[in-house]
């Protein structure tokens, strides 16, 4: 939709306010407000709006917090969110203000439940008369508890009313405006997340362990307690540091792969060969790392990090040159070449010897032993995890240096500060240099172990050659014109064969260097090529490519989303019956099946005609004829231009 010029939020924001509040409301009164207590097999004692608390659990004695408070907040919000449906079905300036009020009072009761909670497992800390096993249990219990569908709704239903209230307001608008590409992406996510939940809703029976039977409301709230137990655990790892550590171990292949589909994208190519893409980086990592000279010590790295980019790029060069000097489709190569590497690959390590025309060769590059698998990298080519990395304490503890975050917002506030041509390199030189002070200070944490490894930074290295080259070179924008119209950039001097070229190898760059993340990184336990290396993450990341919009940090925050609901989807695996981490593979699919159709949104939302060219009324929607005499002038001007700039042969050609 359009800015209108009304001082009242416009019809569609108030429409969707009234469907966010309205949804918020009927989650109130629909759904449990909170969890009081949680046992192992997802069991809960759930506390509802009117008051009342249905215990599943197996602990039927066990006091239940303070919840008085959290009750009256509870109604208070259902008070704003009428208040904000009735504001937003008049479209009344002040509707933003409820809808933030409503957000506001049911975070005030998240975290008073928060507070309950926790002084409840005080107690039972505290309590001398229960033995060990007892307090684990208990701990365990409370921990499990937190807020539920009633209170998380109105929280976002409160935020979607206060954004779009404020919409009226031209500086918010202009604020919104910018964030328009997240439309397609944040509604296939929503409506994902939707269909996971009636599928969840259809298959996992209600869980309870009192063996009583469940009344039809009780059936209910125990079901609908179950959706937000499946998403609550898939997105559980970014509140603890080492599930957190595994998510971002899960999302480093994948940034690189998405990255790789996405460099391809923007250029107008698909690239399907990241697997073996990924794959040949692999095997010239694992050359380099075994094979190369010892005396080279610590440069063996950089070479082996070296040798994973340049065997990605040979493999995407190759359907580069061909689709330049033949025409042929970028997309079977690809998909061929896929078959290759992997032939190429189970060839290398998964035997000793092969039989041909009548004699046998032994192999040198398996490893002694059935399983599939290289020799060891020297010591000087691994690389090392990040909390071994970024470790600066002292006396076997574990504290994190501050460097790198003090050093990106220093890069991030100077570039905004600094004005000039040069802002960017003085915005890096502040960044080294704030780095450089605060990397001694260091955040003690507690780490069971985490193979999260260096190429995490590599793989950040690439989302800023990746930004930086395509939007900030001559090369960038030489290869972004091929892919928006290949004739159009041919025309204008550009060379679509070299660009084609060129972007694929680069592709192909991206995909090779995550294989440093599983042979020099020990992803797989070992610091060597495996034959269970997952090269299938190339696929994911055509996923991570559609759902980042094509972009760096697109890429970057779906690899992370991946990552985490695939951490999270163990914990859903361990206490489910009939809902497993498959669940993760459903939601993966609709994303990109709703994203292919994006969103089901209507183009003029997420992609509206230029205010210059059209002025919509406040309520018509209709063209103002004061927009007319600048159509026509604007199509003179560019009528002139293009006989201005048109050659002899074109003129004499036009009629």
């Amino acid at each position: 939709m359009t800015h209108v010029s009304d001082s009242r939020p416009s019809p569609t924001a108030a429409r969707l306010a009234l469907i966010a509040a309205a949804a918020a409301a009927a989650g109130l009164l629909l759904f449990p407000l909170a969890t009081l207590g949680r046992g192992f097999a997802a069991d809960a004692a759930l506390l509802h709006l009117t008051g009342s608390v249905t215990n599943l659990t197996a602990n039927p004695d066990a006091p239940l917090p303070a919840i008085g408070t959290t009750l009256t907040l509870g109604w208070l919000t259902l008070a704003l969110l009428v208040a904000t449906i009735v504001g937003a079905a008049r479209r009344e300036r002040w509707f933003w203000l409820t809808g933030l009020l409503s957000f506001l009072s049911a975070l005030a009761a998240v975290l008073l439940l928060g507070g309950a909670l926790g002084s409840e497992m005080a107690r039972v800390a505290a309590d001398t008369a229960l033995r060990p096993g007892a307090k684990r249990q208990l701990r365990n219990f409370y921990d499990g508890g937190g807020m539920n569908l009633g209170l998380l709704l109105p929280m976002l239903g409160g935020l979607v009313a206060a954004g779009a209230g404020l919409s009226a307001r031209p500086r918010v608008w202009d604020r919104l405006n910018r964030l328009r590409g997240l439309l397609v992406p944040a509604v296939a996510i929503a409506l994902a997340v939707v269909v996971g939940a009636v599928v969840v809703l259809i298959v996992q029976p209600a869980v309870t362990q009192t063996g009583q039977p469940l009344s039809l409301w009780q059936g209910w709230l125990a079901k609908s307690d179950l959706v937000y137990f499946v998403y609550s655990s898939l997105f559980a790892p970014v509140t603890s540091l080492n599930p957190l550590l595994d998510s971002l171990k899960l999302a480093t292949p994948l940034i690189f792969t998405g990255l790789s589909v996405a460099f391809a994208f923007r250029t107008g190519l698909f690239n399907i060969g990241a697997p073996g893409q990924l794959t040949v980086g692999a095997l010239a990592a694992m050359f380099v790392g075994v094979y190369g000279p010892p005396s080279l010590g610590w440069a063996l790295l950089p070479l082996s990090v070296l040798a994973a980019g340049a065997g990605g790029a040979l493999w995407g060069a190759i359907p580069g040159i061909l689709k330049a000097r033949f025409g042929s489709s970028e997309v079977i190569n690809t998909i061929m070449l896929n078959y290759i590497a992997s032939a190429i690959f189970i060839f290398l390590i998964g035997t000793e010897r092969f039989p041909f025309l009548g004699r046998v060769y032994d192999l040198p590059f398996k490893a002694e032993g059935f399983e599939a698998r290289s020799e060891e990298l020297q010591q000087t080519a691994h690389l090392p995890t990040l909390i071994n990395l970024l470790n600066v304490g002292q006396g076997g503890t574990v504290a994190l240096s501050i460097g790198l975050l003090v050093a990106l917002v220093a890069f991030y506030v100077a570039r905004r500060v600094v004005r000039g041509p040069s802002r960017s390199l003085i915005a890096l030189a502040v960044a080294v240099v704030a780095g450089a002070l605060t990397w001694r200070v260091g955040v003690p944490v507690e780490v069971a172990g985490s193979q999260l490894n260096a190429s995490f930074l590599i793989a950040l290295a690439c989302v800023a050659l990746f930004g930086t080259l395509m939007w900030r070179t001559a090369t960038g924008y030489a290869l972004r014109a091929v892919g928006h119209s290949p004739k159009a950039a041919e025309y204008g001097g550009i060379s679509v064969a070299r660009g084609t070229i060129l972007a694929m190898t680069l592709a192909g760059m991206f995909a090779g260097l995550a294989g440093t993340h599983y042979v020099n990184g020990g992803a797989l336990d070992e610091y060597r090529l495996k034959g269970n290396m997952p090269a299938t993450v190339g696929f994911d990341g055509i996923a991570v490519a559609l759902m980042g919009q094509s972009t760096p940090g697109g890429v970057v925050a779906a690899s992370l989303l991946f990552g985490t609901i695939d951490t999270g989807g163990v914990d859903v695996d361990q206490k489910l019956d009939k809902v497993n981490k498959d669940i993760v593979t459903v939601l993966k699919a609709l994303i990109v099946l709703f994203i292919a159709a994006g969103g089901f949104l209507s183009r003029r939302v997420t992609d509206p005609p230029p205010p210059q060219l059209t002025a919509v009324g406040q309520d018509s929607g209709k063209l103002e004829s004061t927009s007319l005499p600048n159509i026509t002038q604007a199509t003179t001007q560019i009528s002139n231009m293009e006989a201005r700039d048109a050659t002899p042969a074109q003129k004499d050609s036009q009629p």
